[in-house]
């Protein structure tokens, strides 16, 4: 698997947490020791990078679909019994999701090419290559 198809499986994987995270009643939504904020970057941002490093050529429109996504979530919460929607929230997580993205699109525009990192073939490397194929 290359790195776009595990980032790919990663953000789809991290945005339906998201989604069920968000929408489910509050007593069955699990707490971690992290604050409230901490808790909703953390995730956000690692749903952005994963995003970025999946989309990358994309980033721009995937930050307008992630804030869009983001508004939607909250006022989902709405809709949901003992949840709420707050602006900050919103704010938190659009602006972590953005940055994510481009951090995620940053990191993999900088990793080196696989046909960078292969050694040189010596024109005398394919020729034998090619007699062994014809002999076989």
């Amino acid at each position: 698997m290359t790195v776009r198809n595990i980032a790919r499986a990663t953000a789809w994987f991290t945005l339906m947490a998201i989604i069920v995270l968000s929408l489910v009643p509050p007593g069955i939504r699990p707490t971690t020791f992290m604050s409230h904020k901490i808790e909703h970057a953390s995730i956000f941002l690692l749903n952005g990078v994963a995003f970025g490093i999946a989309y990358c050529g994309y980033s721009w429109l995937s930050s307008i679909m992630a804030v869009i996504f983001c508004a939607g979530i909250e006022l989902a919460q709405l809709a949901i019994p003992g949840r709420h929607a707050r602006v900050s929230d919103f704010f938190v997580d659009a602006i972590a999701i953005c940055f994510g993205i481009f951090v995620g699109s940053t990191l993999i525009r900088m990793r080196p090419h696989r046909e960078a990192t292969l050694p040189p073939v010596r024109p005398s490397e394919v020729a034998s290559a090619a007699d062994r194929r014809l002999r076989a």
